[in-house]
């Protein structure tokens, strides 16, 4: 068995010559040292012992949360009670079939949070159903967890093959976005000048940085005078907190040169968190981070998006052109 313990086996054929063969195939894998496949574990055991002795200690904490996501609140309430070892590819498409077609409700705990007595989820009632549905990205994403996660049972040899991989999910098609011109990102940067985080559009126009980028980056990582920075760590609501992780691949962990206008920005906008500093007095939480609220703390990420929206679309209205966001 996988775990260095011994079990009697038994095979079981129509004829003979069926059971003869599956006893030697058996006791073949046995000499080769491949251990026989575990017919009792369930894929929900399996998997929450893949998300903490496997997951956990390889990605980053905001895709430890997704993959989590994806398991807890999917694939175990589908599929956690089937065996691992019996796991087929019919099982596998029949749960992407599901996802695609359910409603969000109960997945997403939206009918768990209703009145007690209302707890009903709307799928139950065709009228009345929210019509929420996953998109192809999401379900290509429940696709590629279960099979990393089906992948790395095949190199523990729990099981002989990886099934999901038998199952082909459609490939999404993403639109094409239009950036920014230089006259229309030279139009913008006039337009956010005056704004408390106009130095945050200057950097993600001039380096590309993205938002967890921008939200994470410290005084301590700036060195104006010499005119460079250095990405080291990225902010991120993980598990419903925010937290400072590292970037997303070690290429984003990068020096990177600043062009004058950057530096001029970030010397006005140190200025200004001065004095925000000092207004806010008593208030005002230290945490060193270059782009804060006005009282220091840090900025919630989405909260970035919901300040720009209006820039963009005052923007757009003005020069009837822009048409796609900044990387942020």
């Amino acid at each position: 068995m996988p775990d260095g313990t011994q079990k009697r086996r038994r095979v079981y054929g129509k004829t003979w010559e069926e059971a003869r063969r599956k006893l030697t195939e058996m006791l073949a894998k046995s000499d080769q040292g491949i251990p026989a496949a575990d017919t009792t574990e369930s894929l929900g055991t399996y998997l929450a012992y893949w998300l903490e002795h496997i997951v956990r200690h390889k990605v980053r904490p905001s895709t430890v949360y997704s993959y989590s996501k994806c398991v807890n609140a999917y694939i175990v309430p589908r599929l956690g009670k089937k065996k691992l070892a019996r796991l087929s590819a019919k099982d596998v498409r029949l749960f992407l079939d599901w996802a695609r077609q359910a409603c969000q409700c109960c997945p997403q705990g939206q009918d768990a949070a209703r009145q007690a007595d209302k707890r009903r989820c709307c799928a139950a009632k065709p009228k009345h159903c929210c019509e929420r549905r996953l998109s192809p990205r999401m379900v290509q994403y429940l696709h590629a967890v279960l099979r990393n996660a089906l992948q790395h049972a095949v190199r523990e040899e729990l099981v002989q093959r990886n099934v999901a991989k038998l199952v082909q999910v459609q490939t999404p098609r993403y639109r094409v976005g239009r950036g920014l011109s230089a006259a229309e990102a030279k139009k913008l940067l006039a337009d956010v000048s005056d704004d408390r985080l106009g130095a945050a559009y200057v950097l993600a126009l001039y380096l590309g940085l993205r938002r967890g980028e921008l939200l994470g980056l410290h005084w301590s990582d700036i060195d104006l005078d010499q005119g460079s920075l250095e990405i080291r760590t990225a902010l991120q609501r993980v598990d419903g907190a925010l937290t400072l992780t590292a970037p997303k691949t070690r290429r984003s962990e990068r020096p990177v040169p600043l062009p004058a206008v950057c530096v001029e920005a970030l010397r006005r906008h140190r200025e200004h968190q001065a004095v925000e500093r000092k207004a806010a007095g008593e208030r005002w939480k230290e945490t060193g981070l270059v782009f804060t609220t006005r009282l220091g703390t840090p900025i919630e990420p989405r909260n970035l998006n919901r300040h720009f929206y209006p820039i963009r679309e005052r923007w757009a209205w003005r020069s009837g052109s822009m048409t796609s966001g900044i990387p942020v």
